[in-house]
This record gives C-alpha cells, structure tokens and sequence, in this order.
C-alpha cells in the first residue's frame, strides 16, 4: 500500500535511491566549492601576484556573496518558468566560470569569476528543496531531505584533502577544472534523468510586488528578523574561521600537513551536532537546543579567545576548543532558521528566499572583516567569533522578548503562493 504522505513519482525519472542521489548531489555542489579551494589559496596568491595575504580570503568571499545574492532571484523565476530550465541555466553557469576562472590571467578576473560560480549554484540551493517538495510530501520528503542533508554535511570533511590530493598532482588550475566537470556531470544527469517536476497547473506569474511584500514582511516581523539576524552573525562565525583557517595552520601552527585532517575533525562536529539536533529537536524543542548552544558556543568562544590572548595557544588547544564552539554551531543553523519561519508560513518560500539572502551576504561580510584582521595569530578570528556569539545572543533576546527557553505560540497559517 502506498503512504498517504508520499506523492506518486512521474513514469519516467530517477527511482528513489537515484533521486536521493541525485538532489544530495546539487547540495553537495556548492559546499566542495568552498572548502576544496582552501588548500590552494598559497598557490594561488602567488601564481596571481596577490602582495597581501589576507586578500586571498576573497577567493572564498566572493563565491559566498555571488551565492547570497541570487537565492532571492531564482524562486520565483522557477515558479514561473519551471524547475529544470532554472537548474540547468544555473549549473550552466557555473560551469562556465568554472572554466574562466580556470583560464583567469589575474586575481581581479578569479574573482569576478568566483562571484559567477556562486550566481550559479545558488539554484542549488533554492531549488533542490523545491523539486523534492514537488515529487514527494510528508515523511518520505523528510526522508529525501535528511539522506540528502547527510552527504552534503560529510563534504566539507572530504573537500579539502580532495583539494590537496589535486595539488600533489597538478597547479591550483586543475580544481577549477574539476568543479567545471563536476558540474558538467551534474548538469548532464539532471537533462537526461530529471523530469519537469512543477506541474503546469502550479506555475505562478512573476510579481515584483508581491515579492517585495514578502521580503519586507520577513524582515519586520520580530521573530522572523531577530532570528535571522542572530544567523547572520554566527555564519558571520563560520565564514571567519573558513577564511582564515588556511593562514592559521600554514603561517600560526607551521603544520599545513595537519590542516586538512584537522579541518575535517572539526567539520565532522558539525555533522554529528546537526544530525543529533535532528533526533532531539522533536522532543526537546528548538528553543531548549538552539539557546543552549548559542550560550554554549560563547562560552567555548571566549575561552578560546582567553586562550589565544595569553599566548598558551597550541595546535591542540585550537582543534579542541575551535571543535567545540563549531559543534555547538552544528546544532545552532537549523534551529534557528526553524524560528525564523515560524511566523511565516504563510509565505514560506519568500520568506526563505529574503532570510537566505540575508545571512549569507551580510554573513560572508562579517567573516571577510574578521579574516582581514589576521595578523599572525589566532588572536582576530577568536575575538572575532567570540563577538558574533554575543551579537546574535543580542538578536534572540530581541527576538524573544528578553527571555530565553520559553516556547512561544505562534499561529498556524495556511500556506500562500
């Protein structure tokens, strides 16, 4: 017998396993983006003539804000004019920037092109939940989203001893190249195995007003600001330790043999805390997870910085107490963009968009300026991290009202286009 809560699949397309794969694979596109380019930012400065160290962390700048700014494009236009050309136009994209950046003559041309590799993949982003949301509803789209959401948590750990093993055996170029077939890859499977998913019947007309309604609604609502707010700030935390991980190791420590399993120990954190966040959240609640780990990623924080500040910083201290503060991270991201859609479920894919749009941008920014501040020590990043802790400790206390674990009723709304 079917499950009520499992939409019957299209006669033609990928079957379960298959599709499982294949969504888990357009998550997992933009996360290897990032991470497998953090071993080669060395090379690439010098190949680029970068004088300034710290300007390579634009490299992985860049890709973040090209990424932030088109999630609130590519929604509506695939309302409008349907999943696959969207997703195909923006792999497409990212194919080809893929290959400039490959080919780029300076540092100014990569990073134009590493702004375009993001304006890519944000389709990714937007529009993985959408196709699985089309085919399939209720538990079995819980269970897509959570096999999905596994692999693309174990790329990070993987992405930067693939990016190193490319380096043993070519130039920094040769991992342009492998995004580029990555994504060519990518996009030849979703043209030959993926149907059009949005049903003719479902498709919306682009309406600017509507959507700037949307937006202004998502940012004026205090639950759904003041929660999106505090994620700005802590991926604000993980940009700033993504961007100035590589220097740390490399110039700090003098161990760049140790930064990839380090690195991956850490991201592994991550992935433990999300996946026990999603076996505890249910009976436990997000507000009694999420604040806790907000106080907890402070605390272990300021300790680092404590740390850091007294000159007792080691490799050793770094790994435990940077793994500590981003596992409490782990259990952070999704409670807290649970809390900013509570209030918006009436315009939840909108709503998405705008708070998407947000933390990420605003995000990568705050990481860009506190890599920037690296100046031979782990001093700038543990400051900095300890600061985007209390700063988003600010925003839930604004957006609760000043109180701290207490559940708060919000109305249910029916879901609008």
């Amino acid at each position: 017998m079917t499950s009520p809560d499992a939409v019957a699949p299209p006669a033609k397309g990928p079957g379960f396993p298959e599709f499982v794969c294949l969504i888990a694979s357009m998550m997992a596109i933009n996360a290897l983006s990032i991470d497998i380019m953090l071993p080669a930012l060395p090379q690439i400065g010098e190949a680029l003539g970068v004088a300034n160290e710290n300007s390579r962390q634009w490299v992985i700048t860049a890709y973040l804000l090209g990424f932030g700014a088109l999630q609130i494009v590519y929604g509506p236009l695939a309302d409008r004019y349907g999943r696959k050309p969207l997703i195909l136009i923006g792999i497409g994209v990212f194919v080809m920037f893929s290959a400039i950046a490959m080919l780029a003559p300076s540092f100014e041309t990569l990073i134009l092109a590493r702004v375009g590799q993001g304006m890519g993949t944000a389709a990714t982003r937007v529009l993985a939940v959408s196709i699985v949301r089309d085919r399939y509803s209720g538990r079995t789209m819980a269970r897509v989203m959570s096999l999905s959401f596994l692999v693309f948590l174990g790329v990070p750990i993987v992405a930067p001893t693939v990016g190193q093993l490319v380096l043993s055996v070519a130039a920094w170029e040769a991992i342009f190249g492998l995004l580029g077939v990555a994504g060519l890859a990518l996009t030849l499977w979703i043209a030959i195995r993926l149907p059009e998913t949005l049903h003719p019947e479902h498709r919306q007309p682009v309406q600017a007003g509507r959507i700037a309604r949307a937006f202004a609604e998502a940012v004026t609502n205090r639950q759904s600001i003041g929660y999106t707010l505090a994620m700005t700030a802590i991926t604000g935390a993980l940009f700033a330790f993504i961007n100035s991980s590589q220097q740390i190791f490399f110039d700090v420590f003098e161990a760049p043999h140790l930064f990839a399993g380090t690195f991956a120990v850490i991201a592994s954190g991550i992935a433990v805390a999300a996946v026990t966040n999603a076996r505890l959240v249910e009976r436990l609640g997000s507000r009694l997870i999420g604040h806790t780990a907000l106080l907890g990623f402070i605390g272990f924080a300021a300790i680092h910085a404590a740390v850091t500040l007294s000159g007792h910083e080691t490799i050793w201290t770094f790994a435990v107490l940077q793994g500590l503060t981003m596992f409490c991270f782990g259990f952070l991201a999704g409670n807290f963009g649970a809390m900013s859609m509570e209030p918006m479920g009436h315009i939840a894919g909108k709503a998405s968009s705008a708070q998407g749009f947000i933390s990420t941008v605003f995000g990568s920014l705050a990481g860009l300026f506190i890599g920037q501040q690296f100046d031979g020590t782990v001093t700038p990043m543990a400051v900095g991290i300890t600061v985007c802790g209390l700063v988003a400790l600010g925003f839930v206390l604004v957006a609760e009202k000043g109180r701290l674990f207490v559940a708060r009723n919000v109305p249910r709304l029916a879901a609008t286009p």
